[in-house]
């Protein structure tokens, strides 16, 4: 059967829960422990490596590439689009 998440909420306040159960609105939920997944900057696919110098994610060669030729001011634009904490420069 399938409901809606507005019956969820109104379900689950209604139950008595303990007090350290995570629920769809309990706001402090413990952090997971599953590695955060990359994506490339550039295209969006899955991205397993990084570029030491503009710390960009890429996914292959040819990105790469890509990412070596962009000037400072978009690698940090993308950086910025990401929320990188470090900017390059």
């Amino acid at each position: 059967m399938w409901r809606s998440l507005k019956q969820i909420l109104t379900t689950e306040r209604t139950l008595p829960w303990p007090e350290e159960a995570v629920l769809y609105y309990s706001i402090n939920a413990p952090p997971t422990f599953k590695p955060t997944k990359k994506y490339s900057d550039i295209s969006g696919l899955p991205a397993p490596y990084i570029d030491r110098h503009s710390k960009l994610f890429y996914s292959n060669a040819e990105e790469f590439a890509t990412v070596r030729s962009l000037p400072m001011d978009i690698t940090a634009g993308y950086l910025q689009l990401r929320g990188a904490s470090t900017i390059v420069g």
